[in-house]
């Protein structure tokens, strides 16, 4: 695979069904965050910071991030099952990363599920590394569980 080919660039409304199917694909979709609610929701802030991955017009990658002005957060980051390990994940966070660097972002966060090894070991090979702390939440819309 050459990734002199990899093109990334900014989510538009066509890509939809593609990458929530990565998503799927990638396990990423769990019962209680709608996928399609929550691209809905990005496109309302900083759609400019959803990127996609492509390979001869195929979508391959995506990585969402944000920043409020504190921290930067990484979510859905996903390459296709036959395309990992070959570097199209760093790619895809070096362009997240130079987006929230240009912002003024001091620091990025992101949440792992637990069983997901992989993407431990990943996010640590790119230089994140655990922070000593518990991450909590809260459901805000009860319409979804």
């Amino acid at each position: 695979m050459n990734l002199e080919n990899l093109v990334i660039r900014q989510y538009c409304k066509e890509d939809e069904i593609e990458v929530v199917s990565l998503w799927r694909q990638c396990d990423l979709v769990v019962p209680w965050n709608n996928p399609h609610a929550d691209i809905k929701r990005k496109l309302e802030v900083d759609p400019e910071m959803f990127l996609v991955a492509t390979l001869e017009k195929k979508i391959v990658a995506t990585c969402m991030a944000g920043y409020e002005g504190h921290r930067g957060w990484i979510n859905y980051l996903a390459v296709s099952p036959g395309k990992q390990r070959r570097g199209i994940a760093n790619r895809i966070m070096e362009a997240t990363e130079s987006i929230l660097r240009d912002r003024g972002c001091p620091k990025i966060n992101l949440q792992i599920r637990f069983n997901n090894k992989a993407a431990v070991k990943f996010y640590d090979s790119i230089g994140f590394s655990f922070d000593d702390v518990l991450s909590m939440g809260k459901r805000l819309n009860h319409d979804e569980p």
